[in-house]
């Protein structure tokens, strides 16, 4: 793994003060796949009843359907699915809700605006928040997951004990939405 490339701020961001430390939630997608959001990116974590998504026809098999979120349409997404992985469907819960995390990746880019896209993304459980140090956050390694990980994935970051955490790009999974 050593000819992994490392992303990093620029000498400008650094002299300008700014922090290489950003806030993620720290998720599994499935029992044993680790993953991680940027919360600057993050709106809430929801309980969702399964009779409350709506299914709609004619859309990817990863688009679950639509919920009516604060009286808006919330997409909801099997990220999961959309990445390669087993669909929710497939996996044996014994639940009545799904965890969903409500994205909003232009949140950080239009402070001053309505934002207009919110995806509901199902996942297996939220675990905590993360304070990660962004420089330590490593390219994918040529092997992957799934073949579609690399589309959605900023890289990875590995605990203090030395487990693997897909870190996602919030834009990337929202620019995957079918117009």
């Amino acid at each position: 793994m050593s000819n992994l490339s490392q992303p990093s701020l620029p000498n400008s961001a650094i002299q300008r003060g700014q922090t290489t430390e950003q806030q993620f939630l720290k998720f599994y997608l499935h029992p044993d796949t680790k993953a991680m959001l940027p919360i600057k990116q993050i709106t809430e974590v929801l309980k969702i009843s399964f009779g409350q998504i709506v299914p709609l026809p004619h859309l990817p098999a990863w688009v679950m359907g639509v919920y009516n979120w604060r009286g808006n349409i919330l997409w909801m997404v099997d990220l999961g699915h959309l990445i390669g992985l087993d669909s929710w469907y497939q996996h044996q819960v014994n639940r009545s809700y799904h965890t969903a995390i409500v994205l909003s990746p232009h949140k950080e880019a239009q402070s001053n605006t309505t934002v207009d896209l919110h995806l509901g993304l199902v996942v297996s459980r939220v675990e905590d928040i993360e304070i990660c140090n962004i420089t330590e956050i490593q390219a994918a390694p040529n092997f992957s997951i799934t073949d579609r990980l690399a589309d959605f994935s900023q890289g990875y970051w590995l605990e203090p004990e030395g487990e693997m955490v897909l870190v996602f790009d919030g834009q990337a999974i929202a620019a995957a939405m079918p117009d």
